[in-house]
């Protein structure tokens, strides 16, 4: 049940931040901008807008590659929905909360904008790596905390008669 709580919280918390952020870079940023405005040393304020799925892969210009899109969020949010009502270790509900508030973020532009606003240029030793937002950063924490949990959680032993050994 707490595991459940947590995974809620985090998704009306990653939700919120990333409207919040994402309605303050289309209010004030000036996307015609010639140059990215700099944040830090490493990162600069460079407004994309995402057609695709992560690193633009997939990218759809049409309405009913959109909407396909869309539905595959859909489904897959689901399915981690179900995931996190199951779930009983904190960690991974906290994971699943952040990908699933990540989901419904990008889902939320992909309905509203046709596509998802990008806004965080992330560079280094004159490379620039991608251009991601905080729905994002937080689907890729969900994700490395279900690693975690994965490698180094603890484990239930299997239940009697399961056909599996202790530990395995």
């Amino acid at each position: 049940m707490r595991a459940r709580v947590l995974g809620a919280v985090a998704i009306v918390a990653v939700v919120a931040l990333d409207r919040a952020a994402k309605a303050l870079v289309l209010a004030d940023f000036d996307a015609t901008a010639a140059a990215p405005a700099p944040l830090t040393p490493f990162l600069d304020l460079a407004l994309r807008w995402n057609r695709g799925i992560s690193f633009s892969l997939l990218a759809q210009e049409s309405a009913a590659g959109r909407w396909l899109l869309l539905a595959l969020t859909a489904i897959v949010t689901a399915l981690i929905a179900l995931w996190l009502w199951r779930a009983r270790a904190l960690l991974v509900g906290l994971g699943l909360g952040l990908i699933i508030g990540g989901a419904i973020g990008n889902g939320y532009d992909r309905l509203v904008y046709g596509a998802v606003v990008d806004f965080l240029d992330l560079h280094a030793f004159g490379r620039h790596f991608f251009v991601f937002n905080l729905a994002d950063a937080a689907i890729n924490l969900g994700v490395a905390l279900l690693i975690v949990d994965g490698l180094f959680g603890a484990r239930r032993p299997a239940a009697p008669g399961s056909g599996r050994a202790a530990g395995a």
